[in-house]
């Protein structure tokens, strides 16, 4: 797939909805130097400090938090709805006991922007520089959110990604569109 340059807001309603129907891909490197994928079905597309940032949202729990804790960048792939069973790998496997790329049929390649592992297969991927990160404040949560969302208590850490360089496979995009 040939990617092009595109402006971080270009496809926001498909990068929405396909966050919101079956998940993104958060990737970011192993100490190994292979890269780990997770599914995402929370984030943010916007613009703060003049930025264009991508805001992910990981628990302590997670192997990839561990992973953003190290190393000052991530990904957001967007997949096509062919590999709708990888996100399912992605989002129920952890990285820590799988090699989930390969279970899941999909390839990572080092970003040209700032290294970050890119899915070979995404149509559409965000490289991003970590640039702020905090924790949710429970108690100024709205009751029904922390309770509903949070039973266990493992609230997650924000991380905040000013989006470097974005790409897209207008082809895949053109066939989508008139499918």
């Amino acid at each position: 797939m040939a990617k092009v340059n595109m402006e971080y807001s270009d496809y926001f309603e498909y990068v929405m909805k396909r966050m919101r129907t079956n998940g993104l891909l958060l990737t970011s490197w192993k100490d190994d130097g292979s890269a780990n994928a997770m599914t995402i079905g929370w984030g943010m597309i916007g613009i703060i400090w003049s930025r264009p940032l991508w805001q992910v949202l990981v628990r302590p729990s997670r192997y990839t938090y561990q992973l953003l804790e190290r190393q000052p960048f991530f990904c957001v792939n967007v997949m096509p709805e062919e590999y709708n069973r990888a996100l399912q790998i992605c989002g129920t496997k952890s990285g820590r006991d799988y090699d989930k790329l390969s279970l899941a049929g999909i390839t990572a390649e080092k970003g040209s922007a700032c290294g970050a592992p890119v899915i070979k297969e995404s149509i559409i991927h965000y490289e991003c520089q970590i640039v702020h990160k905090n924790d949710f404040v429970p108690e100024q949560m709205v009751p029904d959110i922390r309770e509903g969302n949070y039973p266990s208590g493992d609230f997650h850490r924000v991380y905040w990604g000013q989006i470097i360089d974005c790409k897209v496979d207008e082809q895949a995009m053109k066939t989508l569109q008139t499918s």
